[in-house]
């Protein structure tokens, strides 16, 4: 199923979930999976950031979501970098790809794409690694969203230290294509 929705129905939740209605809608009953009810109405509406947040919760298996083609926002202060991998991804992958070249239009750009993955080259915002990994984590609709860090200037030791800081992967600038498909692929197969 598709999820271009920012919110979804409890039939639709059920067929991610892989239940019936019914128990969807006693999920949201019992207050355990929270959204709203139509005014005037029965009918029940699940924002997508809190579907996700409770099948975390609950380890219900995400295979039952499949949104399209995989949504990839590239973070470069080098506009040459981010023209070349938007080109590059785009036409050897199936991948949905933008770019932005400062940590304001990133912000813009990651609340109006949605991005699965964020490549981003830590040096594009002044200041710490983990608090650019912390902000981006810290938008309720980015909580599934996977972050590569990308650098050319950090020792492999700095660069493992990346992960304890909420990245999922790190490229080591200059890299070749397939190692930023690869670094994808790996990132959006893991377990939730």
């Amino acid at each position: 199923m598709t999820i271009e929705k920012d919110v979804l129905t409890t039939g639709e939740v059920a067929k991610i979930c892989n239940v019936a209605p019914r128990t969807v809608s006693k999920w949201f009953d019992s207050g355990q999976l929270k959204g709203y009810r139509i005014p005037g109405s029965k009918d029940r509406r699940i924002p997508v950031p809190e579907l996700y947040r409770f099948m975390k919760a609950h380890h219900i298996p995400m295979d039952g979501i499949s949104t399209g083609n995989t949504r990839v926002l590239v973070i470069d202060g080098d506009q040459d970098v981010s023209d070349v991998l938007q080109r590059v991804l785009g036409e050897q992958t199936s991948y949905d790809i933008k770019a932005a070249n400062s940590a304001f239009s990133a912000g813009l750009e990651c609340e109006r794409f949605r991005p699965h993955v964020v490549l981003i080259d830590i040096h594009v915002a002044e200041g710490d690694p983990r608090e650019l990994a912390q902000m981006i984590r810290s938008s309720e609709s980015m909580q599934m969203t996977k972050l590569i860090a990308m650098s050319g200037k950090l020792t492999d030791g700095q660069a493992q230290g990346l992960r304890a800081a909420g990245f999922d992967g790190f490229l080591k600038k200059p890299f070749q294509v397939r190692m930023v498909v690869d670094a994808i692929e790996q990132a959006t197969n893991m377990a939730a």
